[in-house]
């Protein structure tokens, strides 16, 4: 490409960054009360609740005032940003008067009888063990709204209470607020156990303390639990007992690999040297036909391609990450770079797809690129829309209101759309030829039978256990905090896992390779990429695991959220992972191919 063409790329990307920018910030964009956070005594400091919902049901959640709690005169909701709304925030302005540095010792909320059937809808959601969530100068907190009293009782017996008196702890640092802690009042309990109307009375009481924390510190707490020595020793030895057992296991497997192809080199050399008319077999007497072009490669270029993006968006996500980004509770902001950055490299999409295509010698690059756009936003976008309903037919705040869609939508039209097709075209304009060390022969050769274990089957299942094996306790943490309560702020452990992650899938999808071509099975070009990607149909097992054995999970909306969007996660890691397998064995299978000499 010219000067101008890069120009206009550079011109181009720099516009779809800028417009990505509005759309994720300008049309549902985030006004801050208080900017910097400073206040002077008896000054307004926001206060919002945002959502209610089941414990152990972290996908189900609901508009705060969905219950019958005391609202204010007029509820006026908070502009949030795109990766809030994804997040299912919806805060609202709070009954509670929370003003700098101002006491409050039984502060009345409201007095209101609760009707048969407010009572009836208390009841149910302190029986699902409903918490609430508020936020506080940005500063999450939240509890419980009730209790059941279980001690003792069978279960038609059982007593349940609301509670009606809050009590709110505020710590300071002259003129910044530090930290903020709510506490229930046990004996002050509405009891809602039968249906009928009742007369509440809800209060609260604030207690206001000065700490010589830093308000650069304040955030820490939220990650401390994740970092205690005790249980950041386990997890390190976790990590390191099972990455030493993987890299033992993949260096005892690399010696034996190296010392084989050493030997393969020195037979092949010296068959040369001898008599032509013995009988032919091993990997080398197929290099007529191990640089055939595979079946549907159109299909195998978009998940090329399509494997590339996430692998791209990994990288990126995993270099915010450790620079300090996504820090505990910092609101949607993984949701926005996940949707920023996958628009923004959907041109490396297209360029890897398109590139590779053209050459496998493919024609029809147009079909090629929009095969590579819908592969993994497709699947995506069906499971979204299936959710979503099953979402609003919950009336959940994990329905994303139609402004939200609209503006996924324009920058799916505007961005990714435009640069998937950029990153086509300069695919196609390359003019990269493929490089086979050796010609390919005018007719395929036969493969000879093979054993039931050399199948691809069965070698998707031994590729993907060793890296599924490196993995498995790191995802005991990530599953805990992604569908449940639990933060991870570990990021450099996480960094750790994911290279030897790369590393294993690398190597053993190379020596899968040898080993089929060994058998004179000429076919690697799929067996490579599926056997690379398998690692991902392993991660979806675990979730069968996880959600019946570690997790307390329950109700038709929080499994189809789980095993939904966990579907996606983990076809996601089967193209990224498939792609690294198969760039890996392409490498290997040129390296060895030009290290003899083929006719």
């Amino acid at each position: 490409m010219g000067s101008g063409m890069r120009r206009s790329v550079a011109d181009l990307t720099a516009a779809a960054t800028a417009l990505l920018l509005l759309l994720c910030f300008g049309v549902d964009g985030v006004v801050s009360d208080a900017f910097d956070h400073r206040y002077k005594t008896g000054d307004h400091v926001p206060l919002y609740v945002n959502k209610v919902g089941p414990f152990h049901n972290p996908s189900e959640t609901y508009r705060y005032f969905d219950l019958p709690f005391c609202t204010p005169e007029h509820v006026t909701e908070k502009r949030e940003a795109l990766g809030e709304v994804l997040n299912g925030d919806r805060l609202v302005d709070a009954p509670y008067k929370l003003d700098f540095r101002i006491d409050h010792e039984s502060e009345v909320l409201c007095k209101k009888r609760l009707t048969r059937e407010e009572v009836s809808k208390f009841r149910s959601a302190v029986t699902k063990d409903y918490y609430f969530q508020m936020y506080y100068d940005d500063l999450p907190l939240w509890g419980f709204i009730g209790k059941v009293d279980k001690e003792g009782k069978d279960l038609g017996e059982y007593k349940y209470y609301l509670y009606k008196r809050f009590h709110f702890d505020v710590l300071y640092n002259n003129d910044r607020v530090i930290e903020i802690v709510v506490h229930t009042d046990p004996n002050m309990l509405l009891d809602v156990t039968e249906d009928r109307d009742v007369e509440a009375e809800f209060l609260y009481s604030v207690k206001w303390k000065e700490t010589a924390t830093p308000f650069e510190k304040r955030m820490e707490k939220y990650s401390q639990t994740s970092s205690l020595p005790h249980h950041l020793e386990i997890h390190w030895f976790s990590i390191i007992n099972s990455c030493v057992t993987v890299l033992l296991l993949t260096g005892f497997l690399a010696t034996i690999l190296m010392r084989v192809l050493k030997n393969d080199f020195v037979k092949y050399t010296h068959d040369e040297e001898s008599a032509e008319d013995q009988e032919e077999s091993g990997w080398k007497y197929i290099h007529g036909d191990v640089f055939r072009f595979p079946k549907n490669k159109s299909l195998l270029a978009a998940c090329l391609g399509s494997g590339t993006q996430l692998f791209t968006l990994t990288v990126f996500i995993f270099i915010l990450a450790l620079v300090g980004v996504f820090y505990p509770y910092n609101r949607g902001a993984l949701f926005t770079a996940l949707v920023i950055i996958y628009a923004l490299t959907s041109g490396i999409a297209g360029y890897a797809a398109t590139s590779f295509y053209c050459q496998l010698e493919g024609t029809n690059w147009v079909r090629n690129l929009l095969l590579t756009g819908c592969l993994f936003c497709g699947p995506l976008f069906l499971t979204f829309c299936f959710l979503n309903t099953v979402a609003i037919v919950y009336s959940a705040t994990a329905a994303l209101p139609f402004g939200t869609i609209v503006v996924i939508v324009l920058i799916w039209t505007l961005v990714t759309s435009p640069l998937l097709v950029l990153g086509g075209i300069a695919g196609k304009n390359s003019k990269a030829e493929f490089q086979a060390p050796c010609r390919t022969a005018k007719y395929p050769r036969e493969i000879p039978p093979l054993p039931w274990y050399r199948q691809t089957i069965p070698q998707m299942i031994m590729a993907g256990f060793l890296p599924f094996s490196a993995i498995y306790i790191e995802l005991y943490y990530i599953f805990a905090s992604v569908w449940g309560h639990r933060i991870y702020t570990i990021y450099s452990i996480l960094f750790i896992v994911f290279i030897i992650l790369l590393i294993v899938t690398a190597f053993i999808t190379v020596a899968l390779t040898y080993f089929q071509l060994a058998a004179e099975d000429h076919e690697w070009w799929w067996r490579s990429f599926l056997c690379g990607g398998s690692t991902g149909l392993f991660v979806y097992g675990y979730c069968l695991y996880y959600y019946h054995a570690r997790s307390d999970m329950s109700g038709f909306m929080q499994t189809s959220f789980f095993f939904g969007y966990m579907a996606c996660i983990c076809y996601g890691f089967f193209l990224m992972l498939g792609m690294v397998g198969f760039r890996a064995a392409l490498l290997f299978v040129r390296h060895i191919y030009r290290s003899i000499k083929c006719e």
